[in-house]
C-alpha cells in the first residue's frame, strides 16, 4: 500500500474547464448588432459541459446573468434599449417561428439557459419576461451535443440555438456556424477522455477515494473573487392590513448592506434610511434600533459608496437571492452571484433550514463581522466558504491505493 497525494487538476480561468479539455483555442469572436441576454438558472452554472458561458465568450455583446428571480426594475433596465426592443426565445402559446417570421430591425434577444423545468421556473417567476414578445423555432438539423441527451430529438443546446437564431436575425447564417467550433472541441475532448479511462481504473479510483461532496469549482478556482454579502430589508408581512399598500409601493426596500472579501479580510457596511414606513417587525428581525436606521444614508448613495470596495469580476456569495435583488433595486450594478443555499441543498441532498441551522453543523459560530443580524450572518457565510474549501482540499488530497 502506498500513499500518494493527488495533484489538483489545472483549471482554465476563462472557460472554467480542466486545462486538459479547455476549448478556448476554438472560441471565435463574433460581433453582433443583436444584443444577447442569457439568463442562466443557478443549477446549470456548475454543469461542466454547459454552453451558456461558451456562448458569452464568443459574443462580445452578450450578457450572462445567473439567477432564478430578478427584481423587475433591474431586469427591465437590462432589457430597456429602445433601439433594440427585447424578445424572448421560449416556446409556448402564441410564440412565432423566428426562423420563418424574424422580427424587423435589431433586437435584444433574451435566452433562458437550463433544463426545460428550470427554464419554465425562470419565465414563470419573472413577469417582465412573460410580457415580452415570444419566439420559438424547430431546429433545422440534429443537435451536435453528443455528450448530453436532450428530452426530444429536435431540441438543441443554448449555443446551437443562438447559432440558428442569430444567423437569421443578422441575415448571415454562414458567419454564425463558427459558434459550433468550441462545442465540437468540447464534445470531442470529453468523448476522448471517456474512451481513455478504463473501467478498471475508474473502479480503483472509486475504492481509493472517500465519497466527499463536490464543492462548486468557484470556491477554489476563484477564491480571490469571492465576496460574501447580506442584505436586510424593511419588509411588511405578506399577509395583513398593509399588504395591498405594500404591493402598490413595489418591493421590500434594502436598509442594511454588508459585504466581506474573504481573500483580503476587508468588510463593507452601510445602513440605509428607509424611504417607506418602517414595518413594526423590521427592527426586531434585523436587530438594529429605529433611530440607527433613520440616521442611515440615502438609498441612492449605495452604488457610489460601495464602488471603492467592489472589483471587476467579483463573485457575490449569498444565502438565497432576496438580499442581492434588493441591492440591485437600490442601484447596485448586477454582478455574478453564487447562491450558497442552493449549493448547500445540493451537497446535503436534503431540504435545509436557515443559514444559522446549516452553519451550526459546521462548527461553533464565529464572531460577527458587522452590526445586527447581517453581521452575524455575514460571518456564517464566511464560515461556510472556509468549510467547503477544507472539504475540497481533502477531496483533492485523498490518497490512492496502489
Amino acid at each position: 500500500m502506498s500513499l500518494v497525494a493527488e495533484t489538483p487538476r489545472a483549471m482554465c480561468v476563462r472557460c472554467r474547464r480542466p486545462a486538459s479539455v479547455c476549448y478556448c483555442r476554438a472560441l471565435p469572436r463574433i460581433d453582433t448588432a443583436t444584443r444577447v441576454v442569457i439568463l442562466q438558472h443557478p443549477r446549470e452554472r456548475d454543469m461542466p459541459i454547459g454552453t451558456a458561458r461558451m456562448a458569452s465568450l464568443c459574443l462580445p455583446q452578450a450578457e450572462l446573468h445567473i439567477g432564478v428571480r430578478w427584481v423587475s426594475d433591474a431586469l427591465a433596465r437590462s432589457l430597456a434599449d429602445p433601439a433594440r426592443p427585447a424578445i424572448l426565445l421560449y416556446p409556448g402559446p402564441g410564440a412565432r417561428d423566428i426562423l420563418r417570421e424574424p422580427p424587423h430591425g435589431p433586437v435584444t434577444l433574451v435566452v433562458v439557459d437550463g433544463t426545460w423545468s428550470q427554464a419554465r421556473t425562470v419565465v414563470r417567476d419573472n413577469p417582465v419576461l412573460q410580457a415580452l414578445p415570444r419566439y420559438a423555432f424547430t431546429a433545422p438539423e440534429p443537435s451536435h451535443y453528443r455528450i448530453r441527451r436532450e428530452p426530444r430529438a429536435e431540441y438543441v443546446s443554448t449555443i446551437e440555438a443562438l447559432m440558428h437564431v442569430l444567423g437569421v436575425l443578422e441575415g448571415d447564417p454562414a458567419r454564425f456556424r463558427s459558434l459550433l467550433d468550441p462545442l465540437y472541441a468540447m464534445v470531442d475532448a470529453q468523448l476522448a477522455c471517456q474512451a481513455s479511462a478504463s473501467r478498471r481504473s475508474l473502479r480503483q479510483v472509486r475504492r481509493a477515494r472517500p465519497r466527499l461532496p463536490r464543492i462548486p469549482d468557484a470556491i477554489t478556482a476563484r477564491f480571490a473573487d469571492l465576496v460574501c454579502v447580506v442584505g436586510e430589508a424593511n419588509a411588511w408581512p405578506y399577509r395583513g392590513p398593509r399588504r395591498s399598500a405594500r404591493t402598490r409601493a413595489g418591493h421590500d426596500e434594502l436598509v442594511h448592506w454588508v459585504a466581506h472579501r474573504i481573500s483580503t479580510g476587508e468588510t463593507f457596511e452601510l445602513i440605509l434610511a428607509p424611504e417607506r414606513p418602517l414595518s413594526p417587525s423590521t427592527t426586531f428581525h434585523i436587530e438594529l434600533p429605529d433611530d440607527t436606521l433613520h440616521r442611515g444614508a440615502p438609498r441612492s448613495s449605495l452604488a457610489a459608496r460601495f464602488s471603492p470596495f467592489s472589483r471587476p469580476g467579483d463573485l457575490f456569495c449569498a444565502w438565497g437571492h432576496h438580499g442581492l435583488d434588493l441591492a440591485v433595486a437600490a442601484g447596485l450594478a448586477p454582478a455574478e452571484r453564487l447562491d450558497l443555499r442552493a449549493d448547500a441543498h445540493r451537497l446535503a441532498h436534503r431540504k435545509l433550514g436557515s443559514l444559522e441551522a446549516y452553519a451550526a453543523t459546521l462548527g461553533p459560530p464565529p464572531p460577527p463581522l458587522a452590526a445586527g443580524r447581517a453581521g452575524r450572518r455575514l460571518a456564517l457565510l464566511v464560515q461556510v466558504i472556509h468549510a467547503w474549501r477544507a472539504i475540497a482540499a481533502a477531496a483533492s488530497a485523498a490518497p490512492d491505493a496502489a
